[in-house]
């Protein structure tokens, strides 16, 4: 994976204008069963229906940076042996809070592409 920005600048990695609100999802899917063993829960399973972004500056569809805040239902498993299983992860609500090119660092220039753009070829 490459660099993370820092978390006290919020300016793109390469000197180009910092990250952009796109946008907020709420989810109301039913919970998605997942068993991440000796996991703290903080990686969430990939959403099926994800939101398509494009960078206008240097037409990048592909690799974007995506800053997310998510509240989660989840059941935490402890073994006798204190290993951590969790299962039953229910994403209660979720929104986008930053999205940036990975190309050229553009946070202003991202549009969100509609479900109804049919596959990108």
């Amino acid at each position: 994976m490459g660099p993370k920005p820092s978390a006290g600048g919020g300016g793109a990695p390469r000197g180009g204008p910092g990250p952009t609100t796109v946008g907020t999802v709420t989810t109301d899917s039913p919970p998605t069963a997942t068993d991440t063993s000796a996991s703290t829960g903080a990686d969430a399973p990939a959403t099926a229906g994800a939101t398509r972004y494009r960078c206008t500056a240097c037409g990048n569809l592909t690799r974007f940076d995506v800053v997310t805040t998510r509240r989660t239902r989840a059941f935490h498993h402890y073994s006798v042996g204190g290993a951590l299983a969790v299962e039953d992860v229910e994403v209660l609500d979720e929104s986008v809070d930053e999205v940036s090119c990975r190309w050229c660092g553009n946070g202003r220039s991202i549009e969100v592409i509609p479900d109804d753009a049919g596959p990108l070829g």
